[in-house]
């Protein structure tokens, strides 16, 4: 397992987040999102900037779609994962501890790393996104080199308080497991235009059978690699 960071500037991250320059100087003055002065310049965490805006429904440019001609599609990483019902844990460090087992992780070692480190974020922040949702990745993500993408999606047995941005309890948690941080950047943005698509979210809250929530996220991939080719296309600015 290895870790990394990707930092990127106003320009990028306006671009990122399909805003203007001016919007995000503006979150930065009102301390709204997460940034790094260096140089008395501005700079973000890409992965950090995408959990932010998840958490916010914030609409993510098409390019974090594509990592040079490469698609990962969220039904695949899902049908890797698994769908899990009544995942346990009567706290966050007990249902943490429930959701890393539901991770296709063979190493106990190396499932204790990773459940030590996803209890760290935790302390720094929660990964509470609203909604009753969570995705308790880390900010510089820990890769699996070699190994296929993965979510674990975790129905939870009864809501857990997570100090979620909307303080309502968590009752459905993603888990991811990238080969890459592009890949885990890529899986994040198609995550988050999936909780914005109102029948993936529907066939959340209802708790639909596995087939049909990967057929409902094979669906949003086919939009989002619309999306990226139609961007593909256009010249650059």
């Amino acid at each position: 397992m290895v870790s990394a960071a990707m930092k990127v500037n106003v320009r990028e991250a306006a671009r990122l987040l399909s805003v203007s320059e001016s919007d995000v100087y503006h979150w930065v003055e009102d301390g709204e999102i997460p940034f790094l002065f260096v140089n008395h310049q501005p700079l973000f965490n890409r992965e950090e900037l995408l959990e932010w805006a998840t958490a916010r429904r914030l609409p993510l440019s098409p390019e974090l779609f594509l990592d040079e001609g490469r698609y990962v599609r969220l039904a695949e990483a899902l049908e890797q994962g698994g769908v899990h019902y009544d995942v346990g844990g009567t706290d966050i460090p007990s249902t943490l501890g429930a959701v890393v087992g539901c991770l296709p992780i063979e190493d106990d070692d190396e499932r204790d790393a990773i459940l030590e480190i996803m209890m760290a974020r935790e302390q720094e922040a929660s990964t509470g996104i609203g909604g009753g949702i969570a995705i308790p990745h880390v900010r510089n993500p820990i890769v699996f080199a070699g190994r296929p993408a993965a979510i674990a999606l975790c129905f939870l047995d009864h809501s857990v308080p997570f100090a979620a941005i909307d303080n309502k309890p968590v009752t459905t948690v993603f888990a991811m497991m990238t080969p890459t941080v592009r890949v885990h950047l890529q899986l994040l943005s198609h995550l988050s235009h999936a909780l914005n698509d109102g029948d993936f979210v529907a066939a959340l809250q209802r708790r639909a059978n596995a087939a049909t929530i990967v057929a409902e996220a094979r669906r949003v991939d086919a939009l989002l690699h619309e999306m990226a080719e139609k961007a593909s296309e256009k010249p650059p600015r």
